[in-house]
C-alpha cells in the first residue's frame, strides 16, 4: 500500500515538475480582478465624460468635434493599462515567489512573445482606426485583438485563459454588430470577464 501511495506521489510530483517546465504557472487570479476594477471604472470616467443626451459619444464621433474627449478615452486606457500591469506584476511575483518559481525564464518568454504579436497587431490596427476617425471600430476591434492574444498564449499557461479569451473574441465581433454600444462591451469584456475570471482563478488554483 505504502508502494503504491509513494508511486502516486512520485508521478503527482513528475507531472507538477513538466507543468512548472512546460506552462507559466505563476499568473494570479487576483490581477485578473484588480484589471477588471481598473476598467470599469476607466468606463465609468468615458462614460460621465462623453455620454449625452443624444446617444453615445461614437454616435457623433464623426463630426470631428470630440479631438479632446478621444485624448481623453485613450489616456485613461493608457492609465488602465498601467495599472492592471502594475497590479498583474506584482500579484505575478508575489505568487511566484511563494512558490518557488522563475519569473523570467524561457517558458514566460514563449509566453509574452504569443501574447504580444496578436496584442500588438491590434494596437497598430486601432491607431490606424483612430487616425481615420473610425472612432466606433476601437473597441470593438481591442476586444477581438485581445481575445486572439489571450488564445494564443494559452499554450503556454493556464488553458483556462483560452475560454476568456474565445469569449473576448465572441464579444468583440457582436460590438461590431452594434456600433455605438463599443464602450458597453468594452467594459463587459475588460472589466466585468476579468473579475469573474480572476475570481474562479483564484479559487481554483490560489486557494
Amino acid at each position: 500500500m505504502e508502494t503504491k501511495d509513494q508511486y502516486l506521489s512520485e508521478i503527482s510530483e513528475i507531472k507538477s515538475m513538466m507543468e512548472r517546465s512546460s506552462r507559466f504557472i505563476s499568473l494570479s487570479g487576483l490581477s485578473g480582478v484588480f484589471a477588471g476594477i481598473y476598467a470599469l471604472f476607466g468606463a465609468w470616467l468615458v462614460f460621465d465624460r462623453m455620454y449625452t443626451t443624444d446617444g453615445f459619444f461614437y454616435n457623433r464621433a464623426y463630426s470631428g468635434v470630440y479631438n479632446n474627449d478621444v485624448l481623453f478615452m485613450i489616456g485613461v486606457a493608457i492609465g488602465v493599462l498601467i495599472l492592471a500591469l502594475g497590479t498583474g506584476i506584482f500579484f505575478t511575483t508575489r505568487k511566484a515567489k511563494k512558490h518557488g518559481l522563475k519569473i523570467w525564464d524561457s517558458t514566460s518568454k514563449r509566453l509574452l512573445i504569443n501574447l504580444l504579436i496578436p496584442l500588438a497587431t491590434g494596437g497598430i490596427i486601432c491607431l490606424i482606426l483612430l487616425d481615420k476617425h473610425y472612432y466606433a471600430l476601437v473597441a470593438p476591434a481591442t476586444l477581438v485583438f485581445y481575445g486572439l492574444s489571450l488564445v494564443n498564449a494559452s499554450h503556454h499557461t493556464y488553458r483556462d485563459i483560452r475560454y476568456l479569451g474565445l469569449t473576448q473574441i465572441v464579444l468583440g465581433l457582436v460590438a461590431f454588430m452594434y456600433i455605438g454600444y463599443g464602450l458597453l462591451f468594452w467594459a463587459i469584456g475588460f472589466g466585468v470577464l476579468h473579475i469573474l475570471y480572476g475570481t474562479l482563478m483564484y479559487f481554483k488554483y490560489e486557494r
